[in-house]
Order: structure tokens, then C-alpha cells, then sequence
């Protein structure tokens, strides 16, 4: 499986009805809170595969910090075959993003991004990119669903610029945290095919794709 195909993972601006969907979805009525977290279980192929958790906290002036942990291994046994550890963090104050930065260890090949905010312009530094952010950026962390509502992300591995766009597929009653729900299911049109759900309140609630034959599901373990 590619890494960066799981971190692109996110969404922008273009929604398209089908035969599934219904009643159009304005999602986004959930806005983060300090102390808050979304912890997902990953599996392959339907086996543990590692975590993904998004905890928020709030900074010194005020400003909602969303940290982001990634850990993923697959081995043979007792033997490590593969291992992805990612941990990023972005700063928001009054609905606009501040600074980011992140680093990931891919199986040994390490990435990072720094990027914050001069005036009206985010400025990056990254493994990948280095230079001004599209004005409509947003961080490619999942969790956030403003990022409905751009065609720009930015990858929290190592700064690169992302093109994106989405179909929303349609409503679909899911497992998540432990209890049965309605969601909203979109499709991610890029490097790889990623579905996404979404409960009505714009609350993340499941991913799932597939690379190299091999099946990835998040299977949201906690939300409060």
C-alpha cells in the first residue's frame, strides 16, 4: 500500500447526487472542543493494523490546537514488516487555520512540514513543497469538514499541495463507536479511490479504501 494514499484521504467542493442520495446534506453543525477525541481502530484485510486519533486541546491565547496521531504496523509473527508513525498538529484561532506542522516516519523514510500563517498568506516548509499555500487551503487531517469546501489540501506528511474533489454517494446506516447510526457516505476522487462518511453533523465516522489489493477500514473506536 502507498502511504500518502492514506493521508490524502480528504475532500472539496464538488457534490453529486445518485441514485442512492436523497435529501441534500448540510453537514457541520459540530465544532471541536478542547478535551475532545476521535479514535479510529484500523484493520487490513480485517485484521488490527494500528490507530489513527485526533485529540483537540486548547493553547495559551486561546486558539484550539488539533493533534493528530497515526501509528500502523504489519508484520509476519513476531517480525515488523512495516511501520508508519505520523504526528501533526494545526492551530486554529476565530476559524482560521495559524500554523501546522507534522512529521512522518515511513518505514524509516522520514517527511516533514512546518507552514504558518504571514498576513493573508500560509507559508509552507516541507519535504515536499516549499512556498505559498493556495488561499483556500485546508490541513488533509480527516477530521475537519471545511475541507468539503475546498479543492486545495495540504498534506500534514510533508507539505505537498493536494488536488482533490468529491462525489457524495449517499446515506447508509453504519457501525461507529460502538453503536448504530445514520451517515453519509462521500467518495475521494484522487490518487486512490477513498470513501469517507460523515454523520449529520459533520462528524467523522468512518474511512475506508483499497491499495494493492489489500482492504483498509477505520472503525471508530471513540467520539466524545
Amino acid at each position: 500500500m502507498t502511504v500518502r494514499s492514506l493521508l490524502i484521504l480528504l475532500i472539496s467542493l464538488v457534490f453529486a447526487t445518485s441514485a442512492q442520495a436523497d435529501t441534500p446534506v448540510t453537514p457541520g453543525k459540530w465544532q471541536p472542543s478542547a478535551g475532545d477525541e476521535i479514535r479510529f481502530n484500523v484493520l487490513r484485510q480485517g485484521q488490527a493494523f494500528g490507530s489513527h486519533a485526533v485529540r483537540f486541546e486548547e493553547g495559551a491565547d486561546g486558539s484550539l490546537i488539533a493533534r493528530t496521531d497515526v501509528s500502523l504496523k504489519a508484520g509476519l509473527g513476531p517480525v515488523t514488516l512495516y511501520r508508519y508513525q505520523l504526528e501533526a498538529a494545526e492551530t486554529w484561532a476565530n476559524g482560521q487555520l495559524v500554523k501546522v506542522s507534522g512529521k512522518v516516519n515511513d518505514d524509516g523514510k522520514r517527511r516533514s512540514v512546518t507552514a504558518a500563517r504571514e498576513g493573508a498568506a500560509l507559508k509552507v516548509k516541507g519535504s515536499d513543497f516549499t512556498g505559498t499555500a493556495p488561499k483556500e487551503v485546508v490541513p488533509a487531517s480527516h477530521w475537519n469538514y471545511a475541507q468539503t469546501m475546498t479543492r486545495k489540501l495540504l498534506s500534514t506528511e510533508d507539505g505537498e499541495i493536494l488536488d482533490v474533489r468529491v462525489d457524495r454517494i449517499g446515506r447508509e446506516t453504519i457501525e461507529a463507536g460502538g453503536k448504530t447510526i445514520e451517515a453519509n457516505r462521500y467518495r475521494l476522487d484522487s490518487a486512490l479511490d477513498v470513501d469517507l462518511w460523515y454523520d449529520d453533523d459533520g462528524r467523522w465516522v468512518k474511512l475506508a479504501f483499497e491499495a494493492r489489493g489489500q482492504k483498509i477500514e477505520y472503525v471508530l473506536d471513540r467520539f466524545y
